[in-house]
């Protein structure tokens, strides 16, 4: 078999090879390190809405304790080096149904 043969047929597989994460299987390093720099983008983030590491720690019980204090340690760090405040979370809360409209529907459901 020639040189020019082998490193043919090498190069199609390795081009094959390539497209292995198109095709779906799973690959367990790369889930792995998804999940880690999720935990630390999740301590991050608390750190900078000002919340406390125990409760990002309740807020994301699935997220891995470690890399979540990693986040928060490094974005806190970051907020002191560059003297930057804190920002409070803002979203837009749904008020709960008026006592009217909820007796009002409740007596609408009643059977009569």
């Amino acid at each position: 078999m020639s040189f020019s043969k082998f490193s043919g047929i090498f190069l199609l597989m390795l081009t094959s090879l390539t497209a292995c994460d198109r095709l779906g299987l799973p690959d367990p390093a790369r889930d792995a390190a998804a999940r880690e720099s999720d935990a630390r983008a999740t301590g991050s983030a608390c750190r900078h809405a000002g919340r406390a590491i125990e409760d990002c720690y309740a807020l994301n019980p699935d997220a891995a304790r470690a890399a979540v204090y990693a986040g928060w340690k490094e974005m806190n760090d970051y907020m002191r080096e560059n003297k930057i405040d804190v920002v409070k979370p803002e979203m837009a809360k749904s008020d709960p149904p008026k006592a009217e409209e909820s007796s009002a529907s409740a007596s609408a459901k009643a059977p009569k």
